[in-house]
Order: C-alpha cells, then sequence, then structure tokens
C-alpha cells in the first residue's frame, strides 16, 4: 500500500507542477529556498550538522537553479541585478555553513523573502493565484 500511495502522491504533485504558470513555479522556488535556508539556520542553531548541510545543499541548489535560468544577454540590468543577487546569496548560505554563523543565514533570507515577496506581486498582477 505503501508504495501505491506513493505513486499517487508523485503523480499528484507532478499534475499540480503542470498545472501551474511559469511565474508560480518561479514563487514555488523561492519558497523552498526560504524553506531550505530556515531549516539550515534551525539545524545551525541547534548544531546539527547534518542536517545544516543537507538544508544548505537544497537551498544551493534552488538558488543555483533560479540563476541558471537568467538570460543575461535579453534580461538586461534585471537579469543582471538577480545575478548578483544570487551570487550574494550562494556567498552568504557558503559563509554562514563554512564559519557557523547565524548572521549570513539571516543575511540570505532578507534577500530571498524579498525577492519571492516581487514574484508573489508579479504572480498577482498577471491574474494568477500565486501559491
Amino acid at each position: 500500500m505503501n508504495a501505491l500511495s506513493g505513486r499517487a502522491t508523485e503523480a499528484y504533485r507532478q499534475t499540480e507542477l503542470q498545472s501551474r504558470t511559469p511565474i508560480e513555479l518561479v514563487v514555488l522556488l523561492y519558497d523552498g529556498a526560504v524553506r531550505f535556508t530556515t531549516a539550515a539556520r534551525d539545524a545551525a542553531e541547534r548544531r546539527d550538522i547534518a542536517a545544516r548541510g543537507q538544508a544548505v545543499s537544497r537551498a544551493l541548489a534552488i538558488v543555483s537553479e533560479l540563476q541558471s535560468t537568467l538570460d543575461l544577454e535579453q534580461g538586461g540590468e534585471v537579469a543582471a541585478s538577480l545575478d548578483r543577487l544570487y551570487r550574494y546569496v550562494i556567498d552568504r548560505l557558503m559563509t554562514a555553513s563554512a564559519l557557523k554563523e547565524l548572521a549570513p543565514f539571516d543575511d540570505a533570507l532578507k534577500v530571498l523573502t524579498t525577492l519571492r515577496e516581487g514574484w508573489t506581486t508579479i504572480a498577482q498582477k498577471a491574474g494568477t493565484a500565486a501559491p
């Protein structure tokens, strides 16, 4: 029953993702980045090295994916600014993990939260319901 339930859950997730607009998918990526950065910060505070490492890795993967989708030639200054912000977030996550400090996690969260709010506003103005 667990295997069947797992397949059904995965099929539901795939259908849900496929029905999202590109803007909604970006908001979902930011949700994940914020969630994993928060989890990394919480794990660092608990001194749970394994959980911190796993959460940082997942946050980095999401931010790197967002960064890799930028079209720096066509996107102009907006894409260049987002690229700089993503590089900053990656740097802060790496610094927090390496130095075992909480403040860099807070820096990364501030940027990610602000960007998520901006994309949510764009989604609402485009007439889509942000997740």
